[in-house]
């Protein structure tokens, strides 16, 4: 038997809680500095190169927005199921079931004016996410499928599907044969505000994420949530409708995640094409679990994740690094959170010898 044993601590000071995040970006950077070393790189100077990538500039600021807005979307989906303990890891494939439904609205009426196309791309693209979602929870509600399994599976048929329309149906004639649709109509296409680089997506993450955040602290159905994902027997016990709840999470999880996709192929791409799928989903979980599952705290992960991708693209183009060296940082900062976590929330304790 180890001689030390943990315990939950009854309280954890708010001031553990703000070091963790800082202290966990800087100790990720240090091994990321490392690992520049190991490979011959300017370390200093790689770090240098990976903040001038994502703040050097407004430009590159600008870019971090554009990047983070569908991170956001996807992180808010993640959280919402995570917060009744469903682990959702389908996040990448609604995102693609979202830009295929927006896309299969945007070459199905390219004449509608944009008032009416739009609204009708963002419903089919959270319909077609939504469903993406619903598949999951009846499995799991009815043969008691794991959730985690099922939603990292139907990831992959969500990609091939689209690979499946760009190669074959929806390919553009004109596209000199590379897989793509052809672009969107102006009416298809989500605006830029004013005269920068950021388009109208922006201000949907900003309502979206408040209204989550006023939807879990003041509503009944959101501590039904809170609940129901602490303590499910408890739960049961009280009544609360935990299969409602699983299907209702497992919607709204699908949905704001095929919004992403809608914005992606809309704002961003003005068409739908392989390349669209850049991970997106993945990195949802991990700014879910940095922000701690709270919508407000979400924005600034998502930031923060985008950045990072930036920043290693820059890293790329000047130190020639691989282009997995993101997927490590991005690791190397989730698990330094959890471990950051888990000693604030737990402590250490000698076990006493028994007489």
């Amino acid at each position: 038997m180890l001689p030390l044993r943990t315990f939950k601590r009854q309280e954890t000071h708010w001031w553990v809680s703000c070091l963790i995040f800082p202290t966990a970006i800087g100790l990720s950077l240090a091994i990321c500095a490392l690992l520049l070393k190991l490979q011959g790189k300017p370390a200093i100077q790689g770090i240098g190169l990976l903040f001038q990538g994502a703040f050097g500039s407004h430009w590159a600021i600008q870019d971090c927005l554009l990047k983070a807005i569908p991170i956001f979307l996807c992180s808010l989906g993640v959280a919402v199921a995570f917060r009744l303990q469903v682990w959702n890891i389908g996040a990448e494939g609604q995102f693609a079931l979202g830009a295929i439904g927006a896309t299969a609205a945007a070459l199905q009426w390219p004449g509608l004016p944009g008032y009416a196309l739009l609204p009708l791309m963002a419903a089919a693209a959270l319909a077609a996410g939504g469903l993406w979602g619903f598949i999951p929870a009846v499995l799991k509600l009815r043969m008691r499928a794991n959730e985690i399994i099922v939603t990292l599976m139907l990831n992959y048929i969500a990609i091939l599907l689209l690979d499946y329309l760009v190669y074959g149906r929806w390919k553009d004639p004109q596209s000199f044969g590379f897989p793509m649709t052809a672009i969107f109509s102006d009416n298809a296409i989500v605006g830029r505000i004013g005269d920068t680089g950021l388009h109208w997506g922006l201000a949907l993450c900003v309502a979206t994420g408040g209204v989550l955040w006023l939807f879990f602290r003041f509503t009944r159905l959101g501590y039904e949530l809170k609940a129901s994902g602490e303590n499910l027997g408890a739960a049961r016990y009280a009544g609360l409708p935990y299969e409602r709840l699983l299907i209702l999470v497992m919607l709204l999880s699908g949905g704001l995640a095929g919004w992403a996709g809608f914005l992606e192929a809309s704002a961003t791409i003005n068409r739908l094409q392989p390349s669209i799928m850049v991970g997106y989903g993945y990195t949802a979980i991990v700014v879910a679990w940095l922000a701690r599952l709270n919508p407000l705290s979400i924005g600034l992960a998502s930031f923060l994740l985008a950045a990072l991708r930036v920043g290693v693209e820059n890293l790329q183009l000047d130190l020639q690094v691989p282009a997995a060296f993101g997927g490590i940082m991005e690791g190397l900062i989730l698990l330094t959170i959890l471990a950051g976590s888990f000693f604030a929330d737990y402590g250490w304790q000698w076990r006493r010898r028994s007489a």
